[in-house]
């Protein structure tokens, strides 16, 4: 098998190759539609477990709503529709029929048009604000705290594997609250909980900020998100929570009654990560041999590989071993795939496994038998070690640990080498064009400017840092004064 591109020749290239011969997913025949494959699910898959149950322990129940909205509903919010509509799918008609009867070719039945057209979500707001003027009439009402595990579809001129498709799988939270006081703090919440994820799972170091007001999500008052750097020193957006203030209570006339007799309009947010993170995970870890996968991430942590040769089964005392390891891993909830097919060499496996990026190998032959020892390869160093199998029971979770560990220490340190200041506009160039990466610089807060520096260097403001401190300067374009420093980046 041919190896990889390697990153420094073209990026774009070897990150479509580890998605594709990894096994995790394939564009299908539908532009900008994806295949998730049973390994690329099985990671997502192991993601919404995580994150599913960190949200449950913060009280957020998972409902379900419709995929089809109808085009009324989607109208109500002004500033949410002059955006969303660009990018959404609608279906006018509710059958297709065959042309002609002899023929199989099918047409869209003419008489099947629908009274009323619907829109394939992009988001579900207006469903939900519609259904929640039903459900909420009191104070007793809230807060209702509700997550959505499902799908969305948003049609996209340049689609890229995991990082921009036309249809993405996602989670998306819509809650509702009696105080503005309460829903912020339920926005700052959802943004610490992504961050924990990002950085104590997925072992990707985010920055937080707020979005600047011309990239807020429509219909919100503010949007907070996390920021990552790639390898190659671009960012990627990694999820968004936002304070929608009573913009969509307004548009749909949700109102309550308060404590004190009074009607109000509802506080609410909304937030989500998608799919997305994927891409984010391949790109932050992963070399020129293939995937590095986080252990709490990874679908599986160790696999188990008999030496044996000439498409034979392991011979028994191999075998007998591999089951004991196996059985004693997974008695400490480890994940653990024991490969004894015959018709792959271990050689194939070893490239195999390198490639799906399993945090660590486990391999067991005669040698390892005579010496009552088994040799451990780390994926994140490609590394061997030799440990006895009756130590492997406790020494297996510490050297997991040791792993996620080191990855997160590393991608640390590339961050870290990659945040950038920056007081001139031909220094902030040469930066963004060389090394890339997170630069601090200081904005005069106009849409026009960051449109110029934009056009110019094809940076954006990534967000305005939530640690940042005021600090009084000039604008790196127009020289106008600045209170304060933002993060502009490539990105993705």
């Amino acid at each position: 098998m041919n190896p990889l591109t390697k990153r420094s020749e073209n990026y774009s290239k070897w990150y479509n190759e580890i998605v594709v011969r990894s096994g995790l997913a394939e564009f299908s025949g539908v532009r900008g539609f994806m295949i998730l494959k049973p390994y690329g699910y099985s990671l997502w898959d192991r993601m919404k477990t995580i994150l599913d149950k960190m949200l449950k322990l913060t009280g957020h129940q998972n409902v379900y709503f419709p995929l089809l909205i109808p085009k009324s509903l989607f109208s109500k919010e002004k500033e949410h529709t002059k955006i969303f509509s660009e990018g959404c799918a609608v279906i006018t008609h509710s059958r297709l029929i065959k042309k002609n009867k002899n023929q199989e070719e099918l047409i869209v039945d003419p008489d099947s048009k629908l009274q009323e057209e619907l829109v394939i979500r992009p988001t579900s707001e207006s469903i939900i604000w519609k259904t929640y003027k039903r459900w909420i009439q009191s104070y007793r009402d809230l807060p209702i705290l509700f997550n959505q595990w499902g799908n969305a579809l948003r049609w996209e001129m340049r689609t890229r594997l995991f990082l921009r498709t036309t249809e993405f799988l996602w989670q998306e939270g819509h809650t509702a609250h009696s105080t503005e006081k309460e829903a912020i703090e339920e926005t700052i919440k959802i943004l610490n909980i992504y961050t924990n994820f990002s950085e104590k799972f997925m072992a990707i170091p985010v920055l937080q900020g707020i979005k600047p007001y011309m990239d807020k999500f429509s219909g919100s008052e503010k949007t907070y998100c996390i920021e990552a750097l790639m390898q190659d020193g671009k960012a990627l957006q990694m999820g968004t929570s936002h304070f929608l203030g009573q913009n969509f209570s307004k548009a749909f006339d949700v109102t309550f009654t308060n404590f004190n007799g009074k009607k109000e309009y509802v506080w609410s947010t909304s937030w989500g990560v998608s799919t997305r993170l994927i891409g984010g995970l391949i790109m932050s870890h992963s070399d020129d041999k293939g995937l590095i996968l986080p252990p709490k991430i990874a679908p599986i942590q160790v696999v188990i590989i008999p030496i044996c040769y000439k498409k034979q089964h392991p011979p028994t005392s191999i075998h007998e071993i591999s089951i004991k390891i196996l059985n004693f891993l997974e008695e400490k909830g480890i994940r653990v795939k024991y490969d004894d097919k015959t018709i792959w060499t271990p050689g194939w496996k070893f490239h195999e496994y390198e490639m799906k990026g399993i945090p660590i190998r486990i391999s067991i032959g005669k040698n390892e038998i005579q010496n009552e020892k088994v040799e451990i390869f780390r994926r994140d160093t490609c590394e061997k070690i030799y440990i006895p199998w009756i130590n492997l029971k406790n020494s297996i979770p510490k050297l997991l640990d040791e792993i996620q560990k080191n990855i997160y220490k590393k991608a640390v340190q590339r961050t870290q080498k990659l945040i950038l200041k920056s007081d001139h506009y031909n220094d902030f160039k040469h930066k963004i064009n060389h090394s890339g990466g997170f630069i601090f610089a200081h904005w005069d807060g106009t849409k026009n400017t960051g449109k110029k520096i934009q056009e110019e260097t094809e940076a954006t403001i990534r967000c305005i840092p939530i640690s940042n401190e005021k600090e009084k300067g000039k604008c790196i374009y127009s020289g106008k004064p600045s209170l304060q420093r933002v993060i502009f980046s490539k990105s993705y």
